[in-house]
């Protein structure tokens, strides 16, 4: 649902609405989520200070989508991931994994997600941000299916549900360990640094 916002600009005759994109939501403070914006929701979207924007299809960005990100200094973060219902699960469990190695590091905060409509893939993504904040599957689900609507797809819920969160909570504790200095004589975690999986930030 769209939200028109009026900005007073202490002229009665000069109203600016801004419009976000549609299904534009908070999922946490500093993270937001929406379908693809267009030149609309740009002034709506220099608003929020956004640092980043992952991008989760497969397509280029817009031309005039990377100059207003290129003139905000906002950076792109694009993860090719397919709309289609067959998607390969270990490709998009990869993709889903290194999207919320960006997500989660707040130097890429304010951050905005989003796909073709915000329904999906930004779902598929919410949804396993939730289970790393602990989130019950319900409250997961219901998020999901709020957004998603009457295009609710069974297999992007089982595809959360059977998402191992796990391999992303042990690769940020080992980059806790290592910007907190613990040399190699302090107590560790019970998984050594060397069997972790590292992040790697991928920029486009």
């Amino acid at each position: 649902m769209g939200i028109l916002v009026e900005v007073d600009s202490g002229d009665e005759s000069d109203d600016d609405v801004l419009v976000p994109p549609t299904n534009f939501s908070m999922v946490e403070d500093c993270i937001f989520r929406s379908s693809f914006p267009n030149p609309s929701n740009f002034p709506f979207l220099r608003t929020l200070n956004l640092r980043s924007v992952i991008y989760l299809c497969p397509e280029p960005y817009p031309q005039e989508n990377l100059e207003f990100l290129r003139s905000e200094n906002i950076q792109l973060f694009q993860f090719g991931i397919e709309g289609k219902t067959d998607v390969s699960l270990p490709i998009l469990s990869d993709s889903i994994m290194e999207a919320l190695k960006v997500l989660v590091d707040v130097r890429n905060h304010p951050v905005l997600i989003h796909c073709k409509r915000g329904k999906h893939r930004t779902g598929c993504l919410v949804g396993c941000f939730r289970k790393f904040q602990n989130w019950c599957l319900s409250s997961v689900f219901e998020e999901y299916q709020r957004f998603a609507g009457v295009k609710s797809r069974i297999m992007d819920l089982s595809f959360i549900e059977k998402f191992d969160i796990k391999i992303l909570s042990q690769c940020l504790y080992s980059i806790i360990y290592q910007y907190h200095g613990y040399g190699s004589k302090k107590r560790r975690l019970s998984c050594t640094e060397d069997n972790l999986q590292k992040p790697r930030l991928t920029s486009f």
